[in-house]
C-alpha cells in the first residue's frame, strides 16, 4: 500500500545550465508542492501504513526549510553565493543545481535518512520512502525513486553538503534536528500528536 502526505514552499533560484536564458540567468521563484510517498506491505496497531500526524512532524520541519529561502549550488559563482547569503537571512545551499529533479532527489535523501532514524512506536514495520514528487508549476513535476536519489551519475548528495542559513536551522522546531540526522541520532516519535 501507498500512502500520500502534500507540503508546500516558495522558494528562489537559479537553475544554471538550463535551456531557458530567463531561468539560467535570472532568479525567479516557484510555489512549490513537494508529495512525499511511503509504502509498507504491513499496517500499524491503528491500521495504517504511517501516521499522517507523524509525518507533519520533523518531516515537513524539513520540507519547509527551503520557505521563502532562496536555494543556491555550491558549484555556482562564489561571489554570487556569498552576495545572496549577505542579502538574504534565509538560504540553502546544495551540492547540486536547485532543478525540481534535484529539488526531488534532496528531500527524499533527507526523508529517507530522517525515516531510518525514527523510532517507530504504534507496531509500524515495513515502512519505506516510495518516491517524493516536487511540482514546480501547475503542470510540472519531477518524481524521484530511491535509485535516482543515490545515483551519483546524477550528482553526488551528502547530508553534510547541504547546508542551511542559521535563520532556516531555527525554524526546524528542534533547533538540531537535521544535526541530529546528520550524527545519525535516532528520533522517537510521540504515541500522540
Amino acid at each position: 500500500m501507498i500512502i500520500r502526505k502534500l507540503f508546500k514552499f516558495e522558494n528562489a533560484h537559479i537553475v544554471r545550465g538550463c535551456s531557458s536564458v530567463k531561468c539560467r540567468s535570472s532568479i525567479h521563484g516557484h510555489s512549490y508542492k513537494v508529495e512525499i510517498l511511503f509504502e509498507s506491505n504491513f499496517l500499524d496497531h491503528g491500521q495504517m501504513v504511517y501516521d499522517f500526524g507523524l509525518m507533519k512532524q520533523n518531516m515537513k520541519a524539513l520540507v519547509e526549510s527551503f520557505d521563502h529561502a532562496i536555494t543556491l549550488w555550491s558549484g555556482d559563482n562564489q561571489e554570487y553565493i556569498e552576495d545572496m547569503k549577505k542579502h538574504s537571512l534565509r538560504w540553502v545551499e546544495l551540492p547540486v543545481s536547485p532543478s525540481a529533479e534535484q529539488f526531488s532527489r534532496v528531500i527524499f535523501f533527507m526523508i529517507d535518512a530522517l525515516l531510518k532514524l525514527t523510532c517507530k512506536v504504534n507496531g509500524e514495520k515495513g515502512v519505506k520512502l516510495h518516491s517524493v514528487i516536487v511540482h514546480e508549476t501547475e503542470t510540472g513535476y519531477a518524481q524521484c525513486f530511491k535509485e535516482d536519489a543515490y545515483s551519483e551519475a546524477m550528482g553526488k548528495i551528502s547530508l553534510e553538503e547541504i547546508i542551511f542559513s542559521d535563520e532556516v536551522k531555527e525554524g526546524f522546531g528542534n533547533v538540531n534536528l537535521f544535526e541530529d540526522i546528520k550524527n545519525q541520532k535516532s528520533f522517537t516519535n510521540p504515541v500522540s500528536v
